[in-house]
């Protein structure tokens, strides 16, 4: 009973342990043991927490009312500090820090009854879009063990597609959720800027990166958001509270909304003809629903929006060496980094902090002009990804080429997602579709600011109609 459990949802393994249908240790050990069987393949995690776990099932009974009673997650190896379990953020040079404080994503998970089995996969710092640290080596994607499940919560992704477990941590700066989700065949919600609390870790300088999770089904996301969204003191970027929790908001009917569509990629990157395909016939699934559907045009400057947040984004990873002193108790070891990262720690060094200010006014005004769109929309309908999921090593330098490339063949790949971390939207991956190779294709849907229950509405719309849950990979835990 106990491994046929873990292939429910998160909602239903908590009802099950609430009935006594099957118990929290049961369920945790079912998951200890898919995790044995398949994470050599999959290399999904990095650092368990067994007995730990074993133990805190022991304490989960009968009548538990808490949302997630007994039910088995994982918590990317990154941002979110686990109190006495190490946390790397996939590099060598933290060595084996053991933080002494939860996280409040964490303290909330936990407090909703869910129980933590380890800390999964993270490309170093999480500035790649696939996960292969060289530190842990590379997660695979269940779907297909010679591609990548994507990144930054690779590992994350990997571990709930396979069956490890049913619902994972994960984080999102730059696609770092919807793009997982997409390789995975996944749900990945990256809600609006401030609606989770990253606390005690400082936010972004313009507050980038939002905490969610990967999971099946949009209903254990919707309720994921009402366990971890509000303030943490010294938050700099609140939001009020909305009038009713998002998983109420996800049962009801989302009304007519005003769809635009979009398959040009903002970089001009090529996009794969399935990718395309599969907004195009998206958008014909919304428009059978009652929705009002066009072709959309997003005013958009691609050349100096791309400079303008690589700079961003190569200051922020050089602030976050710098932190990780902190961690290793003393000056970073910059040998243990890995190449790239070492690369934009030192252009960071070398931009002056006028250039550094300039670049996040320009992409403050450039999220003005692109959030105008929402005057008259309410979802934009894109792909998630311009390419099917990369094969392992894809994005290394090849003969002379500097590490500073791999950046650039990254923005190929995954175009789409940075620029809702730039404006702050909620932005949402559903696997509405496969490839012809039998790969995952993400859909993703940008809502308007605070809009998150409009997307959750809308994904749960879109489940109904097309369900995706019973897709499994070829690689996973026994049906």
């Amino acid at each position: 009973m106990s491994e046929e459990a873990l292939r429910k949802s998160a909602i239903e393994q908590a009802a099950l342990v609430r009935g006594g249908e099957v118990s929290a240790r049961e369920l945790v050990e079912a998951s200890l043991a898919a995790i044995d069987r398949l994470n050599p393949e999959l290399n999904a995690f990095v650092t368990m927490c067994a007995d730990r776990a074993l133990d805190e099932a022991e304490l989960v009974g009968l009548g538990d009312e808490r949302p997630l009673a007994g039910v088995p997650i994982a918590i990317k190896d990154i941002l979110a500090l686990t109190e006495g379990v190490r946390t790397t953020f996939g590099s060598a040079a933290t060595g084996d820090f053991i933080p002494p404080v939860d996280s409040s994503v964490v303290r909330r998970l936990r407090g909703a009854g869910a129980i933590v089995v380890g800390k999964t996969n993270v490309p170093e710092l999480g500035i790649l879009p696939v996960t292969e640290p060289h530190r842990f080596g590379p997660a695979r994607n269940p779907w297909d063990t010679s591609r990548t499940p994507g990144g930054s919560s690779g590992g994350s992704a990997a571990a709930v597609a396979a069956g490890m477990l049913s619902l994972a941590h994960a984080n999102d700066g730059g696609g770092s959720t919807r793009i997982p989700a997409a390789c995975c065949g996944l749900v990945g919600l990256k809600p609006t800027r401030g609606r989770v609390s990253v606390s005690p870790v400082p936010n972004d300088t313009i507050g980038l990166v939002s905490e969610g999770v990967v999971s099946w089904t949009v209903a254990e996301t919707a309720l994921s958001l009402d366990i971890l969204a509000g303030y943490e003191p010294g938050d700099p970027f609140p939001l009020p509270p909305p009038p009713e929790g998002f998983a109420a908001t996800a049962e009801r009917d989302p009304g007519m909304l005003r769809v635009g569509y979009a398959t040009e990629a903002p970089n001009d990157a090529a996009v794969d003809p399935e990718h395309v395909a599969a907004v195009e016939r998206t958008a014909e699934l919304l428009e059978s629903l009652g929705h009002r559907v066009e072709e959309a045009q997003i005013p958009f400057d691609p050349a100096p929006w791309m400079q303008n947040f690589m700079r961003l984004w190569v200051c922020d990873v050089g602030a976050n060496v710098r932190s990780l002193a902190a961690l290793a108790g003393g000056e970073v070891d910059r040998d243990k980094l890995e190449p790239l990262t070492r690369q934009m720690a030192e252009q960071a060094e070398t931009t002056s902090a006028v250039d550094y200010i300039s670049a996040i006014a320009y992409l403050r005004l450039a999220a003005r002009a692109g959030l105008s769109f929402f005057t008259d929309h309410d979802v934009l309908l894109t792909p998630v990804l311009a390419q099917p999921p990369l094969e392992i090593g894809a994005l290394e330098p090849e003969g002379g080429e500097e590490p500073i490339v791999m950046l650039s063949k990254a923005g190929d790949f995954v175009p789409f997602t940075p620029p809702t971390n730039v404006t702050g939207q909620p932005a949402i991956s559903l696997p509405l579709e496969q490839s012809s190779a039998g790969l995952p294709i993400g859909v993703q849907f940008t809502g308007g600011h605070g809009r998150d229950a409009t997307l959750l509405s809308l994904a749960a719309q879109l489940e109904q109609a097309r369900p995706w849950a019973h897709r499994r990979p070829a690689v996973g835990a026994p049906a």
